[in-house]
């Protein structure tokens, strides 16, 4: 199992943009040095879940100038606010700025205030995220780019730059419940990004089945994203980590409000439920449940223990060590004691 960097902000209008992505970048050197393998970033707008966001191609160009080694991941894109004409050419320029060091993460987006601000309905949601990831392939590997989609429309289009990865960079898909969209993710042979809500594991054995399927070598490739926080006093971590982490979750309550206040569509089905068990979720029971590692050494080691046997085995870990107001002195603090002390025992 590799371990690498996520970074999803929890900032409002009020906070300093610039102090935080000073600290992220200087988290991304250390990151770098300490061995992790990959820095990766979500797009969000609107909102202080995630709002500092809006594009994580640009984030990922500054870490790709500070870092030698780690992948660049988009945690994820969503094709459904981009014009793929557009996000296509982005991609190879940050592959070429990189020097080859990106993965291309892609999502359908989930959140109902973004879908209203755009004008966009979230019953097109799987129309234009499964449109969006053909075209960024066909326009990514072929130089002569034709396709007629249902909302965007091209015929022998240049993309330039061309990627420096070739064919082009490995896509990810982002999943969090839908079983329809880990079989895609395996059948197409894309890379898998989840998060540890519920029963994950039947939802990755679909993933890893359809992969097998499909006639694709080996076994997958799964990226899964985890609160991390570590101290050599377990008292002192939840102490210091447990106000940034719950404004987390109530950041994140009250993007998902519109589905828990009755907001339907077809291409959400079970997020009204679903979302209203997020309600429930406490700081100990996230880490009673592995979906947040904070403690000391011995706990973090526990936990990843535990996750592994409850959820399987996984190709990465992606830690978020600066969620909400976290100041970089215990972020960084953080992460040199965890790969001190929990890395090795998990060795690559």
């Amino acid at each position: 199992m590799q371990f690498g960097m996520q970074y999803f902000p929890v900032r409002g209008a009020d906070d300093d943009a610039v102090q935080y992505f000073n600290d992220s970048l200087e988290l991304a050197d250390e990151a770098d040095e300490l061995g992790f393998t990959h820095a990766r970033i979500v797009e969000h707008y609107f909102h202080r879940y995630g709002g500092f966001a809006p594009n994580p191609l640009i984030f990922l160009s500054a870490v790709s100038q500070r870092t030698r080694r780690l992948r660049l991941v988009s945690g994820a894109v969503l094709p459904v606010f981009n014009n793929p004409l557009k996000l296509a050419g982005e991609i190879g320029m940050l592959d070429a700025i990189s020097g080859g060091r990106l993965d291309v993460g892609l999502a359908r987006a989930f959140l109902p205030h973004e879908f209203r601000t755009f004008k966009i309905s979230t019953d097109e949601s799987q129309a234009r995220f499964y449109e969006g990831i053909e075209q960024l392939h066909v326009l990514l590997t072929q130089r002569q780019a034709t396709h007629r989609g249902q909302f965007h429309t091209f015929e022998n289009v240049l993309s330039l730059p061309r990627p420096t990865q070739q064919p082009r960079p490995k896509f990810f898909i982002a999943a969090t419940q839908s079983p329809e969209t880990f079989e895609f993710a395996g059948r197409e042979g894309h890379a898998l990004m989840a998060i540890p809500i519920g029963n994950i594991k039947p939802l990755l054995e679909i993933y890893r089945k359809a992969w097998k399927d499909a006639g694709h070598a080996g076994a997958g490739e799964v990226m899964i994203a985890f609160h991390m926080f570590c101290h050599e006093d377990t008292n002192k971590a939840r102490e210091i980590s447990r106000a940034p982490f719950e404004d987390y979750f109530i950041a994140l309550n009250e993007c998902v409000a519109d589905w828990v206040n009755g907001a339907e569509s077809r291409d959400y089905k079970g997020y009204q439920q679903s979302m209203q068990k997020l309600k429930s979720a406490t700081f100990e029971s996230q880490i009673e449940s592995g979906g947040a590692w904070i403690g000391s050494p011995a706990d973090i080691i526990a936990s990843i223990r535990q996750c592994l046997e409850r959820i399987g085995p996984f190709e990465h870990a992606s830690v978020q060590v600066n969620f909400g107001g976290i100041s970089l002195e215990d972020a960084r603090a953080s992460l040199r004691l965890f790969c001190k002390e929990v890395l090795p025992h998990f060795p690559d």
